[in-house]
């Protein structure tokens, strides 16, 4: 019993502590100026340290949410990608911002699980494409859980079903910036979500492949708390974070 509780001791010692929040239904835009103020206010303690030679541990964050319907434009992508002109937004209930993430044009809204991972990843691992790679398969796991086999498809992010042939079709978008090894933005998984919103756009840039969502396959509606905790839990896993 004792070697038990001092290798839980060990074990918890090696995880990185992490801060979970579920903002719940929140704006795009509130949700991005808090993403941005956590992110200043990590890359401010990296320069302090660095300027004063000092070592004040840096926070981490893995933030859920949901969002209205809205629209999001990558740096890179192209905005013809948007089908949609300033009255249809209207007549669609919906709004559109560009930012500052990488990738191209996304759709957002409830019933879709949205992960914004605010990270210091000098405290896991300098490397993106790993942290993309470590994104992904948090949601593939998610995935098995519930019978369904994902995977990756060759020369673009994200969690795709059927990735090898001409059925692949799309279930979880990635879109991150990284600041001084500080992440923001993340990913979009699509849960409950209304598929017919994605028509209005050219997802991601990709015009010859489908979306398509956790209820769509599954022909139910889900519980999107058990989802959350399902997908919660094996990004903890993955990333050897110890949630608070």
């Amino acid at each position: 019993m004792e070697m038990n509780e001092t290798a839980e001791k060990v074990i918890a010692k090696d995880l990185v502590p992490t801060v979970f929040t579920d903002w719940g239904l929140t704006d795009y835009q509130q949700a991005w100026d808090k993403q941005e103020d956590l992110l200043n206010q990590t890359v401010a303690i990296k320069t302090a340290n660095r300027v004063n030679n000092t070592h004040t541990p840096t926070p981490n964050h893995l933030i859920f949410c949901e969002h209205p319907h809205v629209y999001t434009l990558g740096k890179s992508g192209h905005p013809e990608n948007l089908l949609l002109d300033e009255q249809g937004l209207k007549d669609k209930g919906a709004t559109y911002y560009k930012i500052n993430r990488g990738g191209d044009i996304t759709y957002h809204g409830p019933g879709q699980i949205v992960g914004y991972p605010i990270l210091d990843l000098d405290n896991f691992f300098t490397d993106i494409h790993l942290y993309l790679r470590t994104l992904e398969e948090a949601v593939i796991l998610t995935l098995k859980d519930y019978g369904i086999e994902a995977g990756r498809y060759p020369g673009y992010t994200g969690v795709w079903l059927d990735p090898d042939n001409e059925k692949a079709r799309k279930i979880c978008a990635m879109g991150v910036r990284c600041s001084r090894w500080v992440t923001m933005h993340g990913f979009a998984f699509n849960v409950n979500v209304d598929l017919g919103y994605f028509k209005n756009i050219v997802p991601c840039g990709i015009d010859d492949k489908a979306v398509t969502s956790l209820e769509h396959e599954l022909g139910r509606k889900m519980d999107m708390e058990e989802v959350k905790e399902k997908l919660k839990n094996h990004i903890a896993s993955l990333f050897k974070m110890k949630l608070i």
